[in-house]
C-alpha cells in the first residue's frame, strides 16, 4: 500500500510539474505574440507621430515661403513700392506669422548708381550708407561693380543693423541669387549666420527676383538683365520651426527625438533643428542577447524624409527612444502574469486533484484563450481611442490657428443660430464670440442691396446642400469687407443634418487689386486719360448713340508738334511732365461728357458727341489749339508748343471707330503738311495722299535689303591746280517704279521712320569701302566727304559705326570727312563738342556744311574742333548779284583762314565765281561748273583725267 501511494505522490508531481512546464511554455507563447503585435501597434503609431511631424514642418515651412511670394508679386505687379507702402502691406502678414523674423527688398545698385542712391537715402535715413558684413561686423562696403541693397526690411525693431547691408558681398548668398535669377523662383540659401543674431547657422534665407516691369523674361539672359533687386525673407531656424511644432503640440513628447537637417541627408554640419535627446539602443548582455529586441524593448526604427524648402532639399529624421514593456504597461506584461499565474493554479489544481486534472486543464485553456483575446481587444480598444482623440484634437487645433473665418451654426430655421465662431472671424469681422454666439446666422449677413449673391445662401440653407457665394460685410466699426463663402451642412450620427459649417474667405485685397488692374487697363498710366481701349469702347457706344438720336459726332486726332525736340533736348522725363500738362489742358477745353483719350507718344483723341457741326465744335477746336499753345514752363525752360488737328465727321467720314479714327489720323498729317498749328477736316482726296505716302515708306523700308540705294560722286577740285582732291557722296534712290528719287523725298521720310540711323551707317561703310577701292586701283588718295544727319550725329552708334567702317574697307581716317550743319552742333553745343572730339580721335576730318545760313557764334566756333568750312552755295550764286553777297562770301574765306580752317565753296557755276573765289583765297570748289553728281565709273573717268576743266 505504502509504494503504490508513493507512486501517486510521484505521478501527481510529475503532472503537476509537466501541467507547470505546459502552462509556462504556453504563457511565453502567448507572451511573445502579444509583445510582437505591440510592438508593431507602437512602430505604426509612432510612424504616424513621426509623420505628423514631417507634414507639420514642411507644410508650415512652405506657408512661410508662400507670404515672401505674395510680397514678390506685389512688386512684380505693382513695380517698387515706397517704404510706407512696404510697411502697410508686410505688417498684417508678420503678425498673421510670427515665424518670419523679418521680410525685405533688395535692390541692385550699380557703382555709377551708388552716391545718388546713399544721398537718396540718407533724406530718408539719416546716417544711411551700403555697408557689408565681415568677420561679425559691420562696415562700409568698398567699390564694387554692384550691390544688392537691403533698402526695405520689416519689423524694423531689431532688424535695424540689416538696412544698406549689401547682400552681394556675402558669398553664401551667391549660389541661391544666382539660381533665383535664371530660373525666376524663390530658391532658399544654405544656413547661415544673421546679422541680427550672434552665431553660427542660426537661420536661412528665401530670395525671389523682382524684375522690371513689361520687360521681358522668356529666356534665362532676359531674366537676368531685367531683375532690378529682390525680396527676401528671413527664417530663424530653431524659431520657425519650434513655432510651427509648438502650434501643433507636436513638440517635446517624453523619448521622441527630432532633428532636421538642411541637406538631402543627415549631415552632422548642416543641423538645423533638434529637439529631445538622441535616443541609445538598448544594451543587451547574458541571456538578453539571445531574444529579439523587440520580446523585451518598444524601439520603433526612426523616421526619415526628404522635402524641399524653395526648391532645396532638407532632411528629417525622428526617432523614439527605447523603451522596456515593463515600463509602458502594456498588455503583454498582464498577459506573462497572468498566464504565470494561471499555470501556478493549474499545478496547484493538479497536484490537490487528480482526479479532475482533464476538467482543470479544460478549464485553464479556456481560460487562458479568453485572457488572450480580451487582452488583444483591451490593446486595439486603446490604440483607436487614441488615434480618435488626436484626431479630434488636431481638428479642433486646425480650425483655432485657421487664418479664415470658421461658424458653426444649427440646422434649425428660420434663425440657424450661431454655436460656435474661431479666432479668425473676430480678427475679421471685429465682433467678438461672445456677441454673436446665439444670435441668427442671417443677422451676420448685411443689408440686401449689397448682397448680390446672398440667395444662393439662403437657398442652401434652405435645402440643406452645399453652397458658395462672393458676398460684401460689414465689420463692428462699419467698414466693407470682401468675403468668398462656403457653407456645407454637417451630418451626425444617425446620418441627419444637425449643423452648417460656413467658411469666409477675406479677398478684400483681391478685389481691390481686381478693380485697380480694371482701371489700368482702360487708362493711360502717364496722364490717367482713356486709353486705347477704353477710347475704342466709348466711341463706339457714342456711334451707337449718335445713329439713334440721328446726329452726329467728330473725332479729333490731336498731335503736338515739335515735340521730339523736347525729348531730345531734356530727355523723357521731362517729355513725360509736359505730356500729363498738356493732358489736363486737352480735358479743360472739353466738355464733361467729351472723350479725351492718350493714343500714345504725342498723339490725343478727343470726341465731341452731340451734333457738335452746329459751331460748338469749332469753338471747341479753337479752345484746344489756344491752351496747347499756352507756355509752358518744364525744368526751368519756357516751352511754347502748337499742335495740328485732324477731324473726322460721323457719319459722312465712316461708321465705325476705326474709321473715324484712322480718317481723323489722315486729316492730322494733312494740317502738319499744311504748316502745323492748324486743324484740318478730313476729305477723300487725304486718303489717295496718305496711301502713297505708305507705300513710298513700306517700299523705303525695303531699300537697302534690295540694294536700290546708292551713291553718286561730286568732285571736289583744288582752285589753284585743278587738280581733283576729294569728293562728296551723295545718296541716290534708284525705286523700281519711280525711278532716281531725289534725297529731298525721302530723307525727312526717313528721319521720321527711323531708318535714317541704318541708311546712315550704310552710306559711310560703302563710301569707305568705295575709296579704298580706288586708291588700290591707283586712282589717288582722295578724300571722301559724307554727310551726317542730325539723328545719326547724336545716336549712340555713331563712333562705333564709322570706327567699323574705317576697319573694315582698311581706309586711313584722314581720308574720311564728316559734314555736319551748323544747326546740328549749335542745338546743344556741349554735347556737340564732346562727339566731335571724340570723331576727331578717330582720325577723320569735320566739316561744317552750308555755313552762313544757321546762327554759329563764334565764340563756340573756336571750341568746335573742324578742318573746313564750306560756303552754302546760296551765298555763291550772289556773288554776281550785288556787293552784300560778295561781301559775305569774303567775310567768310577771312574767318576761316584766321582760324586756320580750309574753305570749300558749293554751288560754283560759273567762270565768274570760280575768278572771284580764287582771287579771295578759296582753297577747293564743287559745283555744276565741273561736274553733276556721277555714278561711280562716271567719277573713275573724272579722276583718271588728272584735273577738272579750269576756266
Amino acid at each position: 500500500m505504502g509504494n503504490l501511494l508513493r507512486r501517486v505522490r510521484i505521478s501527481v508531481s510529475v503532472s503537476a510539474a509537466l501541467a507547470l512546464l505546459v502552462g509556462l511554455c504556453l504563457t511565453a507563447l502567448l507572451f511573445a505574440s502579444v509583445r510582437r503585435i505591440e510592438s508593431q501597434a507602437r512602430t505604426r503609431a509612432f510612424q504616424q507621430d513621426a509623420s505628423l511631424r514631417i507634414n507639420a514642418v514642411s507644410d508650415g515651412l512652405a506657408d512661410a515661403i508662400e507670404q515672401l511670394m505674395v510680397v514678390n508679386q506685389l512688386f512684380n505687379t505693382v513695380g517698387v513700392i515706397s517704404r510706407e507702402q512696404f510697411h502697410a502691406f508686410t505688417a498684417p502678414l508678420l503678425a498673421r506669422y510670427p515665424e518670419l523674423h523679418g521680410l525685405s527688398f533688395q535692390r541692385l545698385v550699380s557703382d555709377a548708381e551708388r552716391p545718388a542712391y546713399e544721398a537718396a537715402m540718407r533724406r530718408r535715413e539719416p546716417g544711411f550708407a551700403i555697408t557689408e558684413y565681415v568677420d561679425e561686423r559691420q562696415r562700409p562696403a568698398p567699390r564694387r561693380a554692384s550691390y544688392n541693397v537691403v533698402e526695405y526690411i520689416e519689423p524694423a525693431e531689431g532688424n535695424s543693423a540689416a538696412l544698406g547691408l549689401d547682400t552681394a558681398a556675402l558669398l553664401t548668398y551667391d549660389d541661391a541669387r544666382s539660381r533665383s535669377r535664371r530660373n525666376g523662383r524663390a530658391t532658399a540659401t544654405g544656413l547661415l549666420s544673421l546679422v541680427q543674431q550672434r552665431g553660427f547657422h542660426t537661420g536661412f534665407l528665401v530670395l525671389a527676383p523682382v524684375y522690371q516691369r513689361q520687360a521681358p523674361q522668356a529666356s534665362t539672359y532676359q531674366r537676368e538683365r531685367a531683375v532690378i533687386g529682390e525680396t527676401a525673407a528671413v527664417f530663424r531656424v530653431d524659431h520657425l520651426i519650434h513655432t510651427l511644432l509648438g502650434r501643433a503640440s507636436l513638440l517635446d513628447r517624453p523619448g521622441m527625438s527630432i532633428n532636421i537637417y538642411a541637406a538631402a541627408s543627415a549631415e552632422p554640419a548642416q543641423l538645423a533643428f533638434s529637439n529631445g535627446k538622441a535616443p541609445h539602443p538598448p544594451e543587451h548582455g547574458g541571456a538578453r542577447a539571445l531574444l529579439p529586441a523587440w520580446l523585451v524593448y518598444d524601439h520603433p526604427p526612426p523616421v526619415g524624409a526628404v522635402f524641399h524648402v524653395a526648391g532645396e532639399p532638407w532632411f528629417i529624421e525622428v526617432t523614439q527612444e527605447p523603451r522596456s514593456f515593463v515600463e509602458s504597461h502594456a498588455g503583454s506584461w498582464y498577459a506573462l502574469l497572468g498566464g504565470i499565474l494561471s499555470s501556478l493554479l493549474a499545478a496547484a489544481y493538479i497536484y490537490s486533484l487528480v482526479s479532475r486534472h482533464s476538467t482543470i486543464e479544460r478549464v485553464a485553456g479556456e481560460r487562458t484563450a479568453a485572457l488572450q483575446f480580451a487582452n488583444l481587444r483591451l490593446s486595439e480598444d486603446l490604440a483607436l481611442r487614441k488615434r480618435t482623440e488626436k484626431a479630434l484634437r488636431l481638428r479642433e487645433k486646425v480650425i483655432e490657428v485657421s487664418a479664415n473665418a470658421v461658424i458653426i451654426c444649427n440646422a434649425e430655421g428660420p434663425d440657424y443660430a450661431v454655436e460656435y465662431v474661431n479666432p479668425a472671424f473676430e480678427a475679421i469681422t471685429g465682433y467678438s464670440a461672445a456677441e454673436v454666439i446665439g444670435k441668427s446666422l442671417k443677422s451676420m449677413q448685411g443689408a440686401g442691396h449689397d448682397q448680390q449673391n446672398i440667395d444662393e445662401i439662403s437657398a442652401a440653407l434652405r435645402e440643406q446642400r452645399e453652397g458658395h457665394a462672393v458676398l460684401r460685410n460689414y465689420r463692428k466699426d462699419g467698414s466693407g469687407y470682401w468675403n468668398d463663402l462656403f457653407i456645407a451642412p454637417v451630418r451626425d450620427d444617425a446620418g441627419l443634418i444637425s449643423h452648417f459649417v460656413v467658411a469666409q474667405y477675406d479677398i478684400s485685397a483681391v478685389m481691390r487689386f481686381e478693380a485697380e488692374l480694371q482701371y489700368q487697363a482702360g487708362h493711360d498710366a502717364l496722364t490717367g486719360l482713356a486709353n486705347r481701349h477704353l477710347l475704342n469702347d466709348r466711341l463706339s457706344g457714342a456711334i451707337a448713340d449718335a445713329a439713334r438720336a440721328g446726329t452726329g459726332l467728330w473725332v479729333v486726332f490731336v498731335d503736338l508738334d515739335r515735340f521730339k525736340f523736347v525729348n531730345d533736348t531734356l530727355g523723357h522725363e521731362a517729355g513725360d511732365a509736359m505730356l500729363r500738362v498738356l493732358g489736363e489742358r486737352l480735358k479743360s477745353a472739353v466738355g464733361e461728357a467729351d472723350t479725351v483719350a492718350r493714343m500714345g507718344g504725342d498723339e490725343f483723341v478727343v470726341v465731341l458727341p452731340g451734333d457738335p457741326g452746329n459751331g460748338a465744335g469749332l469753338r471747341v477746336l479753337q479752345r484746344i489749339t489756344e491752351v496747347i499753345a499756352e507756355p509752358l514752363l518744364i525744368q526751368a525752360h519756357e516751352f511754347f508748343v502748337t499742335c495740328s488737328l485732324g477731324v473726322a465727321v460721323y457719319p459722312e467720314d465712316g461708321a465705325t471707330a476705326e474709321t473715324l479714327t484712322k480718317h481723323a489720323d489722315i486729316a492730322m498729317y494733312r494740317a502738319k503738311e499744311l504748316g502745323r498749328n492748324n486743324y484740318q477736316f478730313y476729305c477723300p482726296a487725304m486718303n489717295a495722299r496718305t496711301l502713297e505716302r505708305l507705300r513710298i515708306e513700306a517700299d523705303l523700308r525695303h531699300a537697302l535689303e534690295r540694294n536700290e540705294l546708292v551713291l553718286h560722286y561730286q568732285p571736289q577740285v583744288d582752285v589753284l591746280s585743278g587738280a581733283i582732291v576729294g569728293m562728296e557722296a551723295l545718296l541716290r534712290w534708284e525705286h523700281p517704279v519711280l525711278g532716281v528719287v531725289s534725297p529731298l523725298s525721302f530723307i525727312g521720310l526717313a528721319e521720321e521712320m527711323g531708318l535714317i540711323i541704318p541708311i546712315g551707317a550704310w552710306v559711310i561703310r560703302t563710301a569707305c569701302l568705295q575709296n579704298m577701292a580706288w586708291q588700290k586701283a591707283g586712282l589717288g588718295k582722295l578724300r571722301m566727304a559724307v554727310n551726317l544727319s542730325a539723328r545719326q550725329f547724336t545716336g549712340k552708334d555713331l563712333l562705333q559705326s564709322v570706327a567699323d567702317a574705317l576697319e573694315e574697307s582698311g581706309l586711313a581716317a584722314r581720308y574720311l570727312e564728316l559734314e555736319l550743319t551748323e544747326s546740328m552742333v549749335m542745338n546743344d553745343v556741349d554735347s556737340a563738342i564732346t562727339i566731335l572730339r571724340r570723331l576727331k580721335e578717330l582720325g577723320v576730318h569735320i566739316a561744317i556744311d552750308d555755313f552762313g545760313t544757321g546762327y554759329s557764334s563764334l565764340s563756340y566756333l573756336r571750341r568746335f574742333p573742324i578742318d573746313v568750312l564750306k560756303i552754302d552755295q546760296s551765298f555763291v550764286a550772289d556773288i554776281a548779284l550785288g556787293a552784300d553777297g560778295a561781301a559775305i562770301v569774303v567775310s567768310i574765306i577771312s574767318l576761316a583762314h584766321s582760324l586756320r580752317l580750309k574753305v570749300i565753296a558749293e554751288g560754283v557755276e560759273t567762270a565768274e565765281q570760280l575768278a572771284f573765289l580764287r582771287e579771295h583765297g578759296c582753297d577747293e570748289v564743287q559745283g555744276y561748273f565741273f561736274s553733276r553728281p556721277v555714278g561711280a565709273l562716271e567719277f573713275e573717268h573724272l579722276v583718271a583725267q588728272g584735273r577738272c576743266a579750269m576756266a
